[in-house]
């Protein structure tokens, strides 16, 4: 995570692409519980450590689907 929120439609078809599949989506109202917004605070990490994720959505994705295919492919 960082500093940055991202909207859920653009994750899922970022997801979307690079699975090579279509997502179910089906969009209801905001339920009780549900968020308008949430992004990762890490501003105590770049202080304490000095240390700023720098990975943007599309490489840290592409990875992840990397190794989900990797991984569900041979067990």
């Amino acid at each position: 995570g960082n500093h940055q929120s991202i909207q859920l439609l653009e994750f899922v078809k970022l997801l979307q692409e690079l699975l090579g599949k279509k997502a179910i989506t089906k969009l209801m109202p905001m339920q009780p519980g549900d968020v308008y917004s949430t992004y990762a605070d890490v501003s105590e990490l770049e202080k304490d450590y000095g240390f700023a994720p720098s990975t943007q959505l599309r490489d840290g994705l592409t990875e992840f689907v990397k190794w989900y295919k990797d991984y569900f492919t041979t067990s």
